[in-house]
Parts: structure tokens; sequence; C-alpha cells
């Protein structure tokens, strides 16, 4: 079926990477569920994406997006029909910023009428934190843990779930206006990286304690220094790389690598650390049912009123290019919302 959307034709700023225009979506597959959207949400990997720095994005001319509400409007061979007519969340493997898309139907959990707004940011970005914090290593009562990136989607969420857990947090941003967001939601302490090293602050904070885990979405230089405030058992999360998006050329990105440095495995073996690399689209095309079940156990747990929303930003269709220009700049704090209407 044809429909429209925002499609990624090249790299750089969005106004001049986007164009508006009619698409092809290709008939269902039989797990496949078709959706047609009256929201979608932007993640910092959209900006990747954008910047040509996302390997995962498909070839331009390509629509990206993993994340919209809608209704299901068809359904393939093999899924539950009883589907059709359903409001849902839905986690998509790209093509969520146009009027309609498709994800397998073990990517959506029905959320009758629940506000977009309010649904759209427990697709991505608390899949994302759930996954982490809650399935691949959990949080324990006594550690100590850093969140890059507090104040966004993800992070505000890491931020809460670690507190739920009785851990103590730091949160890491770049902009003072969102540290009292991030002290409402519980941050033991808020660092501010633009004003001071967080290497050194939070290293004289810990003083003979040390860093249990590390939720860094940053990467570069921030990941060997994360290792070095680790104590045995830590763990370092690398879920993101936006380090890179301030690097330019080749030259850029070889020195993004090199102060990654080279981590031997054995190297973490002798001292007891993990270093856990997470990516959400290898694990949807893997297992699928984690995600609906992240997504479920997040949704459950903000209706029983143990987890706050991020801070929500809404805008209209047309003006997604400042939408997205925002997220890029890091003038936006919590989650972007997108809607159709």
């Amino acid at each position: 079926m044809r429909t429209q959307g925002f499609v990624l034709t090249e790299i750089g700023e969005a106004h001049r990477a986007f164009s508006f225009q009619e698409i092809e979506i290709a008939p269902l597959l039989p797990d496949e569920v078709l959706i047609e959207s009256e929201a979608f949400g932007l993640n910092y990997a959209d900006v990747m994406a954008r910047l040509g720095l996302y390997r995962e994005a498909p070839p331009r001319p390509c629509v990206i997006g993993y994340e919209l509400v809608g209704r299901v409007t068809e359904v393939g061979a093999n899924a539950d029909p009883s589907l059709v007519g359903q409001r849902v969340l839905a986690f998509t493997r790209f093509g969520a910023y146009a009027k309609h898309a498709k994800t397998t139907a073990n990517a959506i959990v029905s959320i009758d009428d629940m506000p977009a707004h309010e649904a759209l940011p427990f697709a991505t970005q608390g899949v994302t934190a759930h996954y982490m914090a809650e399935v691949l290593s959990p949080i324990q009562a006594h550690d100590h843990v850093l969140v890059h990136a507090a104040a966004g989607g993800v992070g505000s969420f890491l931020v809460q779930l670690a507190k739920l857990k009785g851990a103590t947090v730091y949160g890491k941003i770049g902009n003072d206006a969102k540290k009292a967001y991030l002290q409402a939601l519980g941050a033991d302490l808020v660092i501010n990286y633009k004003k001071e090293d967080y290497f050194t602050t939070l290293a004289q904070h810990l003083g003979a304690q040390k860093l249990s885990v590390s939720f860094n979405a940053v990467g570069g230089l921030t990941s060997k220094q994360d290792l070095k405030l680790m104590g045995p058992g830590g763990r370092l999360f690398l879920f993101g790389g936006a380090d890179l998006a301030t690097r330019k050329g080749l030259i850029g990105k070889l020195s993004f690598l090199w102060e990654m440095g080279l981590i031997l495995p054995v190297g973490l073996m002798m001292q007891s650390k993990s270093l856990l690399g997470v990516n959400m689209l290898k694990i949807a095309d893997q297992q699928p049912l984690v995600i609906k079940q992240s997504m479920q156990a997040m949704l459950l747990r903000y209706k029983n009123g143990e987890l706050q929303l991020p801070q929500i930003t809404n805008y209209s269709s047309s003006d997604f290019v400042q939408a997205h220009d925002a997220l890029g700049k890091g003038q936006t704090t919590g989650k972007i919302v997108v809607s159709w209407a």
C-alpha cells in the first residue's frame, strides 16, 4: 500500500536530510501487523542515523523511527485477527516516521485509551532501560550507579529503576536546567560535565567506594574512565555513541575509537568486571518477546504509580524538523513526541 512519511534522503541537518513524501509499504509477512499511526517518538539513535553514524540504519532513501502509537488495520496470515481495531504501542524496526507502519505482532502492546504521549516513552526508551536494569544484569540495592545523559528518556527511567532497587545514583548532565528534574527523580548526585570533570568529581565523591554500574550512551573516553572507577563486580553498559556525533570526518571517528581503548577479555576476567553491549534492534530481531515483555512491565509499573513519565515535549508533524534539530542539539529533556493530527 501507499502512505506518506518523512523520508531520510541525505546526511546532514534535519531540514535538508528529510523529505515528506509518498512511500510504498511492502506486503505484510505472515507474523506482521499494519498500524495506522497517530503519533511517533524520536530517539537519539535517529539523530545518529541522520548524521550517517548509525550502521543499523537502512540504505537511503529510507524511513527511520522505532516506535508509534496507532490502531491495527491489517494482520498477516499467522497473526491474531482479533488484533484488528486495537489501539497499540508498537516497537518498529524502522518505518515509524510514516502515517502507516508495520511490525511483528510480538512487538505490540494494547493500550486502549492511554494518551499517545504517555505511552510512547515506554517503547524504545522504556524497553532499553528495563532490559539493561532488570533483565540483562539487574541492579542491586548496594550498587553505586552512574547514568550518562541522565535527563534523557532512557536515563530518566534508569535513574528511577535504580532508586526503586535502593541503589545510590549519580546522574551526568550537560545543562544545569536539568538538575532539579533529576533531583526530583531521586538522583543522589548530579554532575554537569560541561562545568566540571565528571571523572574527578565522581572519584572524589566515591572515596574508597567503587562504582558498581555505568549506563553509558556516550562512548569515547568516558567508557575507559568508567572502567577505572569500577571495582570488582562492576558492569559497564554501552548502548550508544553520542560522543561520535561531535567528531568530524575519518580522523574524528578514529579518535573516538582510540579513546575507548583496547579492552581484552582476559583483563576483564582478572578484574572481575563486565562490558555489556546493548543494541535493542538486535534483541528485537532475535527475541521480540523480550521487547513485548519489557513494554508490559514498564507500563504496569507506571500504572501502579512506581514510575514517573520523563518530561514530554509534544510537536505536531508540521514541526518535525524543529523537533529533530532540538534533539540533536541537546536542547530537550525526556521524550519528544510527534503527532500527525
